[in-house]
């Protein structure tokens, strides 16, 4: 499906496709959005009304030639006429809670990936997912159709922006999780508790992974190599970037919490392991001397003492409950219990 939307100071918004790029007025501003777009919008849009190299064409159609192989990375190249721009969004289902009813398979979400074309005054975005930051644009721009003047990389900016600001839930959710798994943890370690954190874990390698790439696409992009992002721009690219740097700081905190409580679940269920050793050995050290009593007194010889004796079975019992006695003072003595 393709939405176009062209702005000029001079006449109202227009929703056509002009002939050609040349002709777009001076002051014209031209949003061309494909929205998973059929092979002939791609050849009418991207091969006809403004043709892009040929490898550039490859990267944004990756996702429907190779569905196994997911996305594209994040990257940013400059051409002679125009910035290509792959950035990846967040898959819907990230932010579920991969608690121990739900279990999060990060190798089969569907990672979106957002390509945008920038020239001078044309920006078109292609994506075969419905996307948060693409309706947030077209909300935006109805709404301040005025600032569409400031050009294709303004308008780059709201995306960029409305994609970093998806993280915020994300980001929070998973801050929640981890305090609430530390709770846990020092509560009942349990291997409930294991399986959330390998979940968990998992989530935040895909964050960080995703997150360290865009970072780097954004820096390029608030350099000012580019003579299609104007300086004007830049700080707002800036601004976007320190977002991000921020989310990645927090994404490497909770890799680290997420190592850190795995180690401390496992120092748990070795105490805990070692306190249940503790206790039977104990019980088994109290055990012995009365199995060692009992033993001797089980055995049938003709001369044993004590088998004729009257009072043999309460002195073979009180003998046993003595050691067994002694042997819980030495413990308290020593501390152990």
């Amino acid at each position: 499906m393709i939405h176009i939307a062209r702005w000029s100071a001079t006449s109202p918004p227009k929703d056509a496709l002009p002939a050609s790029p040349n002709a777009l007025a001076v002051d014209e501003v031209l949003w061309i959005d494909l929205e998973n777009p059929t092979p002939e919008e791609e050849e009418q849009v991207l091969r006809k009304f403004l043709p892009v190299h040929p490898l550039t064409l490859e990267d944004m159609t990756k996702p429907r030639r190779e569905p196994s192989g997911g996305a594209h990375h994040p990257k940013v190249e400059e051409f002679a006429d125009y910035l290509f721009v792959i950035v990846n969004p967040l898959p819907a289902g990230i932010v579920a809670d991969a608690d121990e009813s739900t279990e999060l398979h990060l190798h089969q979400l569907n990672r979106p990936q957002l390509s945008a074309v920038l020239t001078s005054n044309i920006l078109v975005t292609h994506h075969y997912d419905s996307l948060n930051c693409i309706t947030q644009l077209r909300n935006y721009c109805q709404r301040h159709s005025e600032r569409t003047s400031r050009g294709p990389d303004y308008l780059f900016h709201l995306i960029l922006d409305s994609l970093v600001d998806d993280y915020t839930p994300v980001v929070e959710q998973i801050a929640d999780s981890l305090d609430e798994l530390e709770t846990d943890l020092f509560k009942r370690p349990n291997p409930k508790v294991l399986a959330r954190l390998l979940q968990l874990k998992r989530r935040v390698s895909f964050l960080r992974k995703t997150l360290i790439l865009e970072r780097e696409v954004l820096a390029r992009l608030t350099r000012g190599e580019f003579h299609l992002v104007d300086q004007r721009e830049i700080a707002y690219y800036r601004n976007v970037y320190d977002h991000l740097v921020r989310y990645t700081d927090l994404i490497e905190a909770a890799r680290e919490m997420v190592s850190d409580l795995m180690q401390t679940h496992l120092s748990a269920v070795s105490t805990r392991l070692n306190e249940v050793m503790k206790v039977l050995t104990m019980i088994s050290t109290i055990v012995l001397p009365m199995t060692l009593i009992a033993g001797v007194y089980g055995m049938n010889f003709e001369n044993l003492p004590e088998k004729e004796w009257e009072y043999g079975y309460p002195f073979a019992l009180g003998l046993m409950a003595l050691t067994a006695i002694v042997s819980l003072g030495f413990f308290r003595w020593k501390r152990w219990v």
